[in-house]
């Protein structure tokens, strides 16, 4: 997997602010963004066939993933530490909505999707819906993700796809990026800081 690529515009604009923004405000472990912006609301269909809007979760600090489910490396990883995260916050982890946006819509059914994220425990939810939507969604937050072919595996094709989590805080602002391989304790300490 390539993570991060350097073809989108908005991608590299945001990881600009992200930059900017961490060091300015050393208390936060992740990259916080400068000013925060609203997060662009998202309609989309949750793995039990539900739908799911962004704008309903005010009061929630929100970990958006934008991954699938034949990803063999970094999306089962980060899932991964998002339920560490968040069963170490206790209480608080009722506060916390682990999203999952799916690259790949041709595969990653909600029954698919409902499997996957259900192996990871802890209450996720996974969103999926019409190619031209998913698109407008990554567009929103700057996700690249470019299909790749790979002859003569089971998987057939894999996807390249940006490698961060955009965490939304409860006034539903985008306020960080959670970089591949940050800490689960980084992570809890930063989401503990948004839910004060």
């Amino acid at each position: 997997m390539r993570g991060l690529r350097a073809s989108g515009a908005i991608t590299i604009g945001i990881v600009c602010l992200l930059l900017a923004g961490s060091a300015g405000a050393a208390q936060f472990k992740g990259g916080l963004l400068t000013p925060p912006r609203p997060a662009t609301d998202l309609a989309l269909t949750t793995q039990d066939g539900n739908e799911f809007r962004l704008s309903r979760e005010r009061g929630k600090v929100v970990a958006l993933w934008f991954g699938y489910t034949y990803c063999p490396d970094v999306c089962p990883t980060t899932l991964a530490d998002l339920s560490q995260a968040q069963q170490r916050l206790g209480k608080d982890a009722r506060r916390l909505r682990i999203v999952l946006v799916t690259v790949d819509p041709e595969r990653d059914t909600p029954a698919r999707l409902r499997e996957y994220v259900s192996a990871f425990g802890g209450a996720f939810t996974a969103l999926t819906g019409p190619p031209e939507r998913l698109a407008e969604a990554r567009k929103a937050y700057g996700v690249v993700a470019e299909k790749r072919v790979v002859p003569g595996t089971a998987a057939t094709y894999l996807f390249d796809h940006s490698a961060f989590v955009y965490v939304v805080d409860p006034a539903g602002q985008l306020r960080l990026m959670f970089p591949f391989g940050m800490s689960v304790d980084d992570m809890v300490h930063d989401i503990k800081l948004l839910l004060q």
